[in-house]
């Protein structure tokens, strides 16, 4: 298959880092993104991070020119679907990250630990009991659930650890109730990027870690895709899958090349 596109989509998690570490060719694939003028947008499952976050973590690691508008993580379109739902205002209760919570307030949203219209869950990293109890009694008492993505694990430098989805996963045995799901791969992330992007998806190649997400995801809407090895699949998860990615690259280098 001959990468002939205008435009990418990209992962954050599993392809251009692992936790604080850059991974192999992350600068240099900056530098053919701009270097070509392929525009982008980074469209990543983690809502722990706003996007002004995700600006300054690429700036730390050496890559500058990335501005808010190319990043979109499943925190923007959560606060995008809860906006055509609820009046600012709207009393939410929020387990996650603090990125997700400022995102939510910024909206005009009013954060509660009680009486909640809904709660929302994401990744949180200092998840304890007390918060879990919180959430779940909340949802029991008529809150509506919405869980910001799937993923059930998470790729760290030490190895993959449980992610939001297994904390969504939590929430849901305890209250009996099941989320809406916002993120990858729902296609409110996927249409948010096309739509930054003004390109159409055959024109457009998804890049991602994870084929149950990101690859997945971006073939129903006929986007081309790219799976990196460098962050959730391995070799017998990739030959048991049924989803085929359009292509396969060790990392960044070798798609580089095939660029």
């Amino acid at each position: 298959m001959s990468l002939q596109i205008k435009a990418v989509i990209s992962d954050m998690d599993g392809v251009l880092w692992r936790g604080s570490q850059a991974l192999p060719g992350m600068t240099n694939f900056f530098d053919l993104l701009f270097e070509r003028e392929l525009d982008f947008v980074l469209a990543t499952n983690n809502s722990s991070r706003t996007q002004d976050d995700y600006v300054d973590k690429l700036a730390s690691m050496g890559v500058s020119g990335v501005q808010p508008r190319h990043i979109v993580t499943s925190g923007t379109a959560t606060v995008r679907y809860l906006q055509t739902r609820y009046p600012a205002g709207t009393p939410l209760h929020v387990l996650g990250g603090s990125g997700l919570k400022r995102m939510l307030s910024d909206a005009g949203f009013k954060l509660v630990d009680a009486s909640a219209d809904a709660v929302v869950c994401g990744i949180d990293v200092d998840l304890t009991y007390e918060k879990a109890r919180t959430a779940t009694l909340l949802i029991r008492a008529g809150a509506r659930f919405i869980g910001t993505n799937p993923d059930p694990s998470f790729p760290a430098p030490e190895g993959l650890v449980p992610g939001a989805g297994s904390i969504i996963a939590l929430i849901e045995a305890a209250s009996g109730q099941s989320p809406t799901i916002i993120g990858k791969p729902a296609r409110g992330m996927f249409d948010a990027a096309l739509r930054q992007l003004e390109a159409c998806p055959e024109e457009t190649l998804m890049i991602g870690d994870r084929i149950g997400t990101d690859i997945a995801g971006a073939q129903a809407l006929g986007i081309q895709t790219a799976l990196v090895m460098t962050g959730v699949e391995t070799e017998i998860s990739l030959q048991q899958s049924e989803v085929r990615p359009d292509l396969v690259f060790a990392g960044l280098p070798e798609l580089i090349e095939a660029l």
